[in-house]
């Protein structure tokens, strides 16, 4: 495992898990958690053996609580913007890293953070996410990709109403409007610690801490399971299929079934794709 002060980089066999690790901030993202994600995002892009990223949180609290307002109350116009623009780039660098990047979103992903779940390929939400865009709240507008990101994914509608108010939505709201792609919950099955004593407030605070942490897990689990699904797929194709997709985002329909067309036949190119196909023929005549 590699560490650096802010960000934890904890490979398993062809997947990585990269998690925020300031959880004193909720995991908001000051200048060195910037710079640290950059670089382990370089690191992930040059690593040939890992296949899919998950990207989350330390803690129980939040995913990332977007920027640090503490550093941003004092700063002029100038230092914004290099701020902003560095945030933005190592955004960017996340959605355009050649890897599936999966988001697991324990907690509040507000601003910079939500800004942070968007640019990953898919996100998963623990039942007690927090998801929202407040900027306007304390008088700017979005800055990392918030105004642009969310109206691709949720709708001008949806996005003015959520950037306009600043309001934080659950996490069952957030994937009835298709910002997150699925809500991890408990159900009856998990082990959960018993009822605190009435008015015991310790005892509920210890609990209340214990079932977070159950949840938790189970988020990472079921993020896990979702990166596996995807990494015993061929690589070629899938990075593929990801840049398609993208590019197709902001292409007219033509230039976008063009590039597929070239994506696609890219791959007949590669020996995945013949081992696979032979594979799946010879699994036929068994």
């Amino acid at each position: 495992m590699s560490t650096m002060k802010y960000i934890q980089l904890e490979p398993h066999g062809d997947i990585a898990v990269v998690r925020i690790n300031r959880p004193e901030a909720l995991n908001a993202m000051n200048v060195d958690v910037i710079s640290e994600l950059s670089r382990t995002i370089d690191i992930l892009a040059a690593d040939d053996g890992i296949k899919c990223v998950i990207i989350t949180g330390a803690g129980e609290r939040a995913f990332c609580a977007g920027a640090d307002i503490a550093f941003m109350v004092n700063i002029e116009p100038m230092a914004a913007e290099k701020y902003a623009s560095a945030a933005q780039a190592v955004l960017n660098k996340i959605e355009k890293l050649e890897k599936p990047v999966i988001a697991a979103v324990n907690g509040f992903a507000l601003g910079g953070g939500c800004e942070l779940a968007m640019v990953c390929d898919i996100r998963i939400a623990s039942e007690n996410a927090k998801i929202g865009q407040p900027e306007v709240t304390i008088g700017i507008p979005p800055g990392w990709g918030g105004t642009q990101r969310l109206l691709r994914i949720v709708g001008p509608a949806k996005a003015k109403e959520m950037i306009y108010t600043g309001k934080m939505i659950t996490a069952d709201e957030a994937a009835s409007i298709g910002l997150v792609n699925k809500v991890v919950k408990l159900g009856a099955d998990d082990q959960l610690p018993p009822e605190a004593p009435k008015g015991d407030a310790a005892a509920e605070k210890a609990r209340a801490a214990e079932v977070a942490k159950i949840l938790n897990k189970k988020l990472m689990a079921d993020c896990m399971a979702l990166a596996k699904e995807i990494t015993k797929n061929s690589f070629t194709a899938v990075k593929v299929s990801k840049m398609l997709i993208n590019r197709g985002m902001d292409s007219d329909i033509e230039t976008g079934l063009r590039l597929e067309i070239y994506g696609w036949a890219l791959c007949f190119a590669h020996e995945d794709r013949k081992n696979m196909m032979s594979a799946f023929l010879n699994k036929g005549k068994k």
